[in-house]
């Protein structure tokens, strides 16, 4: 997937190119940070929430959600209207609003190339073609889209091309602008998928051919920016599409959300996108991003742990940011913090009483508490399991067992299961005598020392002796794709409102891809899959109490916290509204340029 850094195939813009006649306005740029580098813009080939972020404003889903309904509720995107799915949720068909044209390319020749439900059938296609390595394969077979399992397993086998012509039964292109989908098993939720521009952004065949192995570099889509600045791990600039269809802002906030119902009258009719340029800045460490921030380079931010009480005072914003018309708001995160255990490891992993007590010892060692209080500064909530909060499944009045914190419970299950220091030098071994290691991959920065320290801790206190591996995010990401670490602690942002998906990173059929800890529990997988046939209710509520029992009880997976971001926001950013699965925000902002710096050289 590592490509050199390189200009996307049009060229940046000066900033006089969005001025109307001889009077030039001031460009709007929106200005934000990653703290983490994105991997590409291709959708068949990331997963990481950065490059996802980038592809969304550019690369168009059928789909989206209103950007400030609460609940959320789908709407039109590109499609001329609802999805049609069948009673028995097998077949879901769409239909493409005609007149909606990709962005100008060299890959059309000069000629203007419109969006067509053959598009979307391609996009599908391409993450089941072998050359890609497509992180979202696993999950998409087990949608059961028919046919496209086959294709893939056929062309590993044969070492031939992909054969993206070849009539497949779950994938028929009725017309131009008609695509009917045909599942092997029920999803009453299936228009969830094509909401997303990972899964199912529109992608034209002839710009794969053309840039080939450079396709990340090269996204081109029907949305209202394009890539025209690429300097890898550094800094990815977006400039309006001036080819974009005329589409105005509309929303629908409650009748009780003043803030959404304040937005809906400032910008409510104007023609999107409203900023010219959106520059994403990779800012890595805690305290950079934040200087840059308050010095006035940065739109908005998350206010990282350690400056949480200077910025926000008896739930307000702090006087001293507020007088400079800096607003501060605590935004509860559809996300899970998580540590997985890999299941193939000979120390933490297996299914044998032994092992199981070894990781429950862990996460009953492990002071989640302590963890928010300390580390996240009372930025989170104790996680009872993994689905996130703001998700169907999510149940905030259980409390599971995952996040207690007990060491002489610790202690008594590894004494009675034979991990017992032996030697007196103050760390347990294996049950046969060995040494017992935990070997946790991390980093080095300031953001991440903390966690480091908790983790030594409260190892230490039962015995456990932790080593830390440093080393970068990226490189020990492609260690945990390729099974290689004894464990990890990740971040998962729920990509929609449906709280089955976070499950699946212990789902069985998804081991080697989204299920990282190569969990496979035949009596998880039936209830995931039972799940996943169900209409909303109280049956489909009990089979997520179920999972989240099986998950405590083996412990595949320790779940954290729920975070909670603390937004920072200038006062010249106009709009903005953090939404829980929305990643293309940036359509939906303003920017005032009279009111903020100029850009630095």
């Amino acid at each position: 997937m590592a490509h050199t850094a390189t200009l996307a195939a049009s060229t940046a813009l000066p900033d006089g190119a969005f001025a109307q006649g001889s009077a030039a306005r001031a460009l709007k740029r929106l200005r934000v940070a990653f703290n983490t580098a994105e991997t590409g813009f291709d959708p068949a080939q990331i997963s990481d929430l950065y490059s996802a972020t980038v592809i969304a404003h550019i690369i168009e889903p059928p789909y989206t959600y209103d950007h400030l309904a609460r609940p959320v509720q789908v709407r039109p995107l590109t499609a001329a209207g609802p999805l049609e799915s069948s009673a028995d949720f097998l077949s879901h068909t769409l239909r493409i609003r005609p007149g909606i044209f990709f962005a100008d390319d060299p890959a059309f020749n000069g000629q203007p190339r419109e969006l067509v439900a053959a598009d979307y059938a391609y996009a599908l296609r391409r993450h089941f073609d072998p050359r890609y390595k497509s992180p979202n394969r696993a999950g998409l077979a087990d949608a059961q889209i028919l046919g496209l399992q086959a294709l893939y397993e056929e062309a590993l086998k044969t070492r031939q091309p992909f054969d993206y012509d070849r009539p497949v039964p779950g994938v028929e292109v009725l017309d131009r602008y008609t695509l009917r989908i045909r599942l092997g098993k029920p999803d009453p939720r299936f228009i969830h998928m094509l909401t997303s521009a990972s899964l199912m952004g529109a992608v034209a065949r002839e710009v794969v051919e053309r840039y080939g192995d450079d396709i990340m570099a090269h996204p081109v889509g029907t949305g209202p920016f394009r890539l025209v600045q690429w300097r890898r791990s550094s800094l990815i600039a977006l400039e309006r599409n001036p080819t974009f269809r005329e589409m105005r802002y509309e929303a629908h906030p409650a009748p009780d959300d003043a803030a959404g119902q304040a937005i809906l009258q400032k910008l409510g009719g104007q023609r999107l996108p409203l900023v010219d340029r959106i520059e994403f800045s990779i800012i890595e460490g805690v305290q950079p991003g934040w200087l840059a921030f308050l010095a006035g380079d940065l739109d908005m931010t998350s206010v990282p742990p350690d400056y949480a009480a200077s910025a926000m005072q008896n739930g307000h914003t702090a006087p001293n940011l507020a007088r400079q018309g800096i607003t501060v708001q605590r935004v509860p995160r559809a996300d899970v913090a998580y540590t997985y255990f890999n299941m193939a490891d000979p120390v933490v992993g297996g299914y044998t009483p032994e092992k199981v007590a070894l990781r429950r010892a862990i996460s009953l060692a492990y002071d989640v508490e302590r963890e928010i209080r300390q580390v996240r500064r009372g930025l989170a909530i104790a996680a009872q399991g993994v689905v996130p909060p703001q998700t169907y499944g999510f149940d905030d009045r259980t409390r599971s067992g995952m996040s207690d914190y007990d060491p002489a419970r610790a202690k008594a299950l590894l004494d009675l299961y034979g991990y017992l220091d032996r030697n007196g030098d103050g760390w347990r071994e294996l049950p046969d005598g060995r040494p017992l290691v935990l070997r946790y991959p991390t980093q080095s920065d300031e953001g991440n020392r903390p966690f480091t320290e908790l983790w030594r801790k409260c190892m230490k206190e039962v015995g456990l002796n932790m080593v830390f591996e440093y080393g970068q995010w990226g490189a020990q990401l492609k260690q945990a794709q390729a099974g290689t670490l004894m464990m990890w602690t990740l971040g998962s942002a729920a990509s929609t409102p449906d709280g089955q998906d976070p499950l699946s990173m212990v789902y069985g059929p998804l081991k080697g891809a989204g299920n990282f800890s190569g969990f496979d529990l035949p009596a998880f997988n039936q209830v995931f899959d039972r799940m996943g046939r169900l209409p909303d209710g109280p049956e489909r509520l009990a089979l997520f109490a179920q999972a989240r029992r099986l998950m405590v009880a083996w412990m595949p997976v320790k779940a954290h916290s729920h975070r909670i971001r603390l937004l920072a926001v200038q006062p010249w950013l106009v709009g903005y509204q953090e939404h829980p699965f929305n990643r293309d925000f940036g359509r939906y902002v303003d920017v005032d340029p009279n009111r903020q710096p100029a850009a630095r050289a």
